[in-house]
This record gives C-alpha cells, structure tokens and sequence, in this order.
C-alpha cells in the first residue's frame, strides 16, 4: 500500500501540474475571448461615435443652409422696407405740396369772394355785389366753393 500511496503522491503532483495548465489554458483562452469581445464592444463604439458625429455634421449643414436663406430673406425684406420707405417719403412730399397747393388755391377763393362783394370802375360807379356777380363769371356759386381734399385723391 505503500507503493499505491507512492504513487498516488508521484501522481498528483503530475496531475496538479497538468490541472494547472488546464487551468492556464483556460484563462488564456477566457482573457482572448475577453479581449476579443472588448474589441469588438470598442469597434461598435466607435462605428457608433462616427454614426453621432456624421448625423451631426448633417444637421450643421442642414442649419446653415436654412441660416443662408433666412438671411437672404431678411436681406431680400430689409430692401423692400427701404424701397417701400423711399416711396413713402417721396408720398409724403407729394401730399405735403398738394395740402400747400389746396391752401393757396381756398385762399384765392376766399379772395375773390371777399373782394367781390363792391368795386368801383371808372366808367361804371358802385356795383353791388348782385351785379358783380353776373357780370364776372368767376362769381358762380359753384366755382367758388372750397376746395377740399381726402384721401382718396393721393391714389394713383
């Protein structure tokens, strides 16, 4: 039994030695099949970063050329406003000298109707104001009215 315990201790060592190749075999093998899956999960990760960093680079692209045509717009809208402005002001002008035109014209009927009430011409005496009006047309009712303006009138 002796010879049977020998070899039972001459075997084990055999066996733990055989054990702990095994044993480094497999985590050899389970430290290459982790690496191998962390460079994988890391190759992943990056197609996934590049993936992210291509949607973006679409986006800004797609948010400047929507920038460029707001801002053509706003250039495109802040020359119609000066334009329009320019025309506005000329309007104003216009209006502003016809107003003025109107005063002169009311103050020349206002004038003649003050002035026309008695005259005296050296072949005729005193005329009354009943007579001046027959004989100068510009004396009809009608014609000497005010002149009034509206809006209307500056259309074109």
């Amino acid at each position: 039994m002796a010879s049977s315990s020998g070899n039972s201790s001459g075997s084990t060592p055999t066996q733990n030695s055989g054990s702990e190749e095994e044993l480094q075999l497999l985590m050899d093998q389970r430290k290459r099949k982790r690496m191998q899956s962390n460079r994988e999960s890391a190759r992943r990760s990056r197609m996934r970063k590049q993936k992210q960093l291509d949607d973006l680079m679409a986006v800004v692209a797609d948010l400047r050329k929507n920038n460029n045509q707001i801002m053509t717009s706003i250039n495109l809208t802040t020359q119609h406003y000066i334009n329009v402005e320019a025309e506005n002001s000329v309007l104003r002008a216009q209006a502003m000298e016809l107003s003025q035109r109107l005063d002169s014209l009311n103050e020349i009927l206002n004038y003649i109707n003050t002035s026309s009430g008695v005259y005296e011409t050296e072949q005729q005496p005193l005329q009354t104001s009943a007579d001046t009006c027959m004989m100068n047309p510009l004396n009809l009712l009608y014609l000497n009215q005010p002149i009034t303006a509206s809006a209307d009138m500056f259309r074109y």
